[in-house]
């Protein structure tokens, strides 16, 4: 995909030109990674070690690394100007981005204003007070909205993935099984699926799934986010797989939700899982191109109202590169739906202390409608 990141590059220093920005300092991982194709694991925050990307509107790019991951760079990234730096020595990350600033004269410069690190944000202020500092979101979130047929490949066989997660979890579920046991399961069947999906000469690609599994079960179904513990499955118990941070492939991510009900359900819980279906169906089979973001999701929040129930959260988000991208079906979100715009799309209801019903599937819209990412049943089923 080399020639997609060179294609992204050049398309986001028009926009740059085109709003006299000097150039772009990059700083969140999944933006770096999807305007240059590398990806690093020293190259994080939250282990003392920024990765950068600085893209400036009239010159020659530049990725700023950890010497720990040089080769890396070099080898993964599409932009050939790899500037390493070294803990502890001449500024460190500081000393290569002075540098870019000085080179490239930039006096208007566009951040990730909500996901630059503090420490990062803190030095440009400090170091070039009198520099403006413009968001950059506006510009990259357009961009990442509407996926190219290479992202769209790489997502499908991300929903490939996931789906054979499902499938692993449907087979471990049972009396008696600890719900680590199933998350384990789950972990197994992606990682076989990924390895798959890749070629043998692929040496950056891992097919290991990886993120803790959010999974509930019983009563703990009311807590949305939980994740795998040494609870043992009982009869009657519902359990809730969310798969929304580990389904994961080549860098992309889908949003995936299934429920399953251990040996029997009652009738109060097949009602609410019933109202989800029918709210996320009523979402599903309103997108197509035109449509508004805000107003899919009024749909669906008028199927929980009919039913009985408050209004309801969000009902989709934007993925791709990062779990959350623009837009989202919720309230005040007017972006238009366009063809090639994917989304996690939701039901789910919540009967705080008791009991939570979820479906969630990862779609593409189509010139007429929308299609599945995530091809998996989703009616009502009793395992065991």
């Amino acid at each position: 995909m080399s020639n997609s990141y060179l294609r992204r590059i050049s398309h986001l220093q028009q926009r740059l030109a085109e709003q006299r920005l000097d150039a772009a300092l990059i700083s969140d991982p999944d933006a770096i990674f999807y305007l240059s194709g590398f990806w690093g694991y020293s190259g994080l925050m939250a282990a003392g070690r920024p990765t950068l990307l600085w893209i400036p509107a009239g010159g020659p790019p530049q990725v700023i690394t950890p010497i720990l991951e040089l080769e890396m760079a070099q080898r993964m990234s599409a932009v050939p100007d790899i500037r390493d730096w070294m803990d502890g020595v001449k500024g460190e990350w500081r000393g290569p981005l002075r540098e870019a600033v000085a080179k490239d004269k930039a006096r208007r410069i566009a951040i990730d204003a909500f996901k630059i690190p503090g420490v990062i944000a803190g030095f440009l202020q400090e170091e070039w007070p009198k520099v403006e500092k413009v968001d950059l979101n506006p510009i990259l979130d357009a961009m990442r909205m509407i996926k190219d047929a290479e992202e769209l490949q790489i997502m499908r066989d991300t929903g490939k993935v996931a789906t054979a997660m499902a499938a692993a979890a449907e087979k471990a579920i049972g009396v008696g099984v600890p719900e680590y046991e199933v998350a384990l399961a789950i972990i197994e069947g992606g990682t076989r699926k990924a390895a798959e999906l890749l070629p043998a000469d692929a040496p950056f690609d891992t097919p290991m799934i990886h993120n803790l599994q959010i999974l509930q079960s019983g009563e703990d179904t009311c807590m949305v986010h939980r994740r795998s513990t040494v609870r043992r499955l009982k009869k009657g118990d519902p359990i809730y797989l969310c798969f929304c941070e580990i389904a994961k492939f080549k860098n992309y991510v889908l949003g995936f939700d299934r429920e399953f009900f251990v040996g029997s359900v009652t009738d109060e819980q097949a009602r609410l899982y019933e109202v989800a279906l029918k709210a996320q169906a009523a979402a599903l089979a309103a997108i197509r191109p035109g449509v508004i973001a805000e107003d899919v999701h009024a749909i669906a929040d008028a199927v929980y109202q009919e039913a009985g129930f408050a209004p309801t959260y969000r009902t989709g988000r934007g993925v791709g590169t990062s779990i959350l991208e623009r837009p989202e079906l919720k309230r005040g979100d007017k972006t238009a739906l366009k063809p090639g715009m994917t989304f996690a799309v939701d039901g789910g209801l919540t009967v705080v202390g008791h009991y939570g019903a979820r479906v969630g599937d990862s779609i593409v819209v189509t010139e007429t409608g929308f299609d599945y990412l995530t091809p998996y049943p989703k009616s009502l089923k009793v395992i065991g």
